[in-house]
């Protein structure tokens, strides 16, 4: 795995809580710090979901790439990867069609050392890293164009990732980011998203985001309606949106379903 921008030195800033250390540390992952450590267990302390929603994300990933690699889908874009986990994306992708072109991008200094270390795919597919902001919209889908054609439709992945993101059109214009990524793709391109929701579990996740939100993380909870914008002008895949555990369950889903809520929804789109 190779890109011109890792060459760049990067510096992790250990003193601030950065939300793929975060959420790593709720994986059971170690390659985190101690501050994400403190918020992750002051979080878990206020919502005894977010273990249990952290690995239901991780499924729905799994399920989503599967089906749209199993749709014809060859090229696929990861904002927001996260700290390599086992499977990842490249290889549920790459395991239903080895040729499949896969780019991560995400902006932790720590998560580029993991992927260039980790990030392994097929000698038939591709598999790369770029270090970029989601917000930046140019410069992400410009590397991502080094090795994915833009032409030919793209599963863009965006999990657990738009509720840090604020709808403010003079700040992150979250829905407007969306738009203009899809906008950006192919006709039969896929868009994959998975969003934490107020709507199951309310006081605990109004807590939860206060936390994030004192630790200097802006955190955005979204209802079914809000999240459901996302989709506008895209062709939903069935179940539709729905809690992530639901959206086309495996066993594991169901067992997980029993244990107790997610307060997560998911959905998967076809651009037509």
């Amino acid at each position: 795995m190779t890109g011109s921008e890792s060459a760049a030195p990067v510096r992790v800033d250990t003193n601030r809580p950065h939300p793929a250390r975060v959420y790593d540390w709720w994986l059971g992952g170690k390659d985190n710090y101690p501050v994400d450590e403190e918020l992750a267990r002051r979080i878990l302390a206020v919502d005894g979901t977010v273990v249990r929603g952290a690995r239901a994300n991780r499924r729905f990933m799994h399920r989503a790439v599967r089906t749209v690699a199993e749709a014809g889908v060859r090229q696929f874009l990861d904002i927001g990867t996260g700290i390599p986990t086992e499977p990842n994306l490249h290889q549920v992708a790459q395991g239903v069609a080895p040729e499949s072109r896969v780019v991560y991008a995400d902006n932790d200094p720590i998560v580029l050392r993991h992927a260039e270390a980790l990030l392994r795919g097929t000698p038939e597919g591709s598999t790369q890293y770029v270090h970029a902001d989601v917000r930046d919209l140019d410069t992400l889908l410009g590397r991502a164009a080094e090795t994915l054609d833009l032409g030919r439709p793209v599963a863009l992945s965006l999990v657990a990732l738009t509720h840090y993101l604020d709808e403010d059109p003079a700040g992150d214009d979250v829905y407007g980011l969306l738009r203009n990524y899809v906008a950006a793709l192919a006709p039969g391109s896929h868009l994959i998203l998975s969003q934490v929701t107020p709507d199951l579990n309310p006081e605990a996740i109004a807590k939860a985001a206060d936390s994030f939100r004192q630790s200097g993380t802006p955190f955005h909870p979204r209802s079914l309606a809000e999240f459901s914008r996302f989709f506008e002008g895209l062709e939903l895949l069935g179940p539709g949106v729905i809690p992530v555990s639901g959206w086309r369950p495996e066993p594991e889903d169901v067992a997980v379903q029993a244990e107790g809520i997610v307060p997560v929804y998911a959905g998967v789109a076809r651009k037509p």
